[in-house]
């Protein structure tokens, strides 16, 4: 496969705003030494890292300054890359190895 251009990069696209804002303060303290690529487009913000980005719903709530569920954050969710887990605590983002 020599053109193979496969990309590991997984993560959340959010509408621009303060659930955005939220979010990349909160995976920043979630996945610690972790390296973000964070891209604002104006209307939306695509966040990617190589792998596995999760989001608690405790640091999201911290960062929001009220309770806020993960049913809340998927309003916000425009897109994602990788494939996605979500339980009531967390949202994780991740990518299945095939061998």
């Amino acid at each position: 496969m020599a053109n193979d251009q496969r990309s590991n990069s997984v993560g959340p696209v959010l509408r621009t705003g303060d659930v955005a804002d939220a979010v990349i303060e909160a995976i920043q303290e979630d996945n610690p030494g972790r390296e973000f690529v964070i891209a604002d487009k104006v209307s939306y913000v695509r966040i990617e890292t190589e792998g596995e980005c999760i989001i608690r719903r405790e640091t999201l709530s911290k960062h929001m300054g009220r309770p806020f569920s993960i049913a809340e954050l998927e309003l916000d969710l425009t897109s994602f890359s990788g494939r996605v887990e979500t339980t009531d605590d967390q949202i994780r983002f991740y990518l299945q190895r095939i061998l």
